[in-house]
C-alpha cells in the first residue's frame, strides 16, 4: 500500500511540473549566440595588366568569329580608361599574337601580360570581324585589390621592392706549396676538372726556379694526375708518393697539358716540409 502511495505521489509531482501548477516556471534554453561575421580577405593579382577580360576559343567560336585557326583569345570585356581601351581594343576582338608570339589560350596570354614590365609598349595582332589589325599600347601597373565578403573593395598601392645588388666577396682557396717537388698547387673542383679535361688531379699554380719540378719540365697550368703508379687527387699525395720513393733517382709524373697527356721525369731530391696557406680568390 505504501508503495502504491509513493508512485502516486511521484506521478502527481511530474504532472504538476508539466502543467506549471507546482508554482515553478522553466524558461526554454536559449540558442547559442551566432558566430561573428566571417571576413574573408582575397588578394587579387598585382603586376602588369591591359584591362580586358578574355575567354578561350573553341571550334564553334572560331567559326562564328571568321577565324582561319582555332587559337587566340576572345575579348569579352574592356575596362574603362584601361590600357586596352586607350589602345583601341574592343569587345569581340580576338588577340592572335602578343609582341610577335602566337597566343594559344587564356593562361598563356595572361602569363605573357603579367611577365611584361609595367609601362612597356606592346604590340597586339588581332582579328576584328575576321580582318587582321595591329594595335600598340602600354601595359599598366595594377594595384593590389583587397576585397572583403562583408566590406567594400579597397585599393592598396603596389609596393615596389628595390633590387638588391650583392657585391662580390673574396673567397679563400687553400694553396699547397711543396719543397719536395718545388711547386705551388691546389686541388681541382669538379668544374675546373671538367675545364682541364680530367676527372681529378692537382693544378700547378707556379713552379719554383731551380727545383725538381722545373728540371722535369713542369709548368704552371699543368694538371698532375699521376705520380709513379699512384693516382693523384690532392696535393699532399704528391709529397707522400715522392717521399715513399726516395730510393729512386726519378719518378714518372703524368700530367695533362692543353688537354693532352704527357709523362715527365721528376728528380727525387731531399727537401724541407710542405706548407699550406690560404689565398683570396674572387668568387
Amino acid at each position: 500500500m505504501k508503495q502504491v502511495q509513493k508512485w502516486a505521489q511521484t506521478a502527481g509531482i511530474a504532472v504538476a511540473l508539466a502543467t506549471g501548477e507546482a508554482g515553478w516556471t522553466f524558461e526554454p534554453p536559449q540558442p547559442p549566440p551566432p558566430p561573428p561575421p566571417e571576413r574573408v580577405i582575397i588578394a587579387k593579382g598585382s603586376g602588369s595588366f591591359l584591362g580586358i577580360g578574355v575567354q578561350e576559343i573553341d571550334a564553334d567560336r572560331a567559326k562564328a568569329l571568321n577565324l582561319r585557326e582555332e587559337r587566340g583569345v576572345e575579348v569579352t570585356r574592356v575596362e574603362d580608361d584601361s590600357p586596352a581601351a586607350k589602345g583601341g581594343i574592343k569587345t569581340g576582338d580576338v588577340v592572335l599574337e602578343y609582341n610577335g608570339d602566337r597566343v594559344e589560350g587564356v593562361e598563356q596570354f595572361m602569363r605573357m601580360v603579367r611577365e611584361t614590365p609595367p609601362g612597356r609598349e606592346v604590340k597586339l595582332s588581332i582579328a576584328r570581324n575576321g580582318s587582321p589589325q595591329q594595335l600598340t599600347m602600354k601595359t599598366g601597373s595594377r594595384k593590389t585589390l583587397m576585397t572583403s565578403r562583408y566590406g567594400d573593395a579597397v585599393d592598396i598601392p603596389r609596393i615596389e621592392i628595390p633590387e638588391i645588388n650583392i657585391p662580390d666577396v673574396p673567397r679563400a682557396v687553400m694553396s699547397w706549396r711543396s719543397s719536395v717537388a718545388g711547386i705551388e698547387a691546389e686541388s681541382l673542383d669538379s668544374q675546373l676538372a671538367e675545364y682541364f679535361g680530367v676527372r681529378e688531379g692537382v693544378l700547378v699554380r707556379s713552379v719554383v726556379r731551380g727545383s725538381a719540378a722545373e728540371k722535369s719540365g713542369l709548368r704552371a697550368g699543368d694538371v698532375i694526375v699521376k705520380v709513379d703508379d699512384t693516382r693523384i687527387s690532392n696535393p699532399r699525395e704528391i709529397s707522400t708518393t715522392i717521399r715513399a720513393n726516395r730510393s729512386k733517382q726519378t719518378l714518372p709524373v703524368q700530367v695533362v697539358r692543353d688537354k693532352r697527356e704527357l709523362t715527365l721525369q721528376l728528380p727525387v731530391e731531399d727537401s724541407a716540409s710542405d706548407t699550406y696557406h690560404a689565398m683570396p680568390k674572387r668568387k
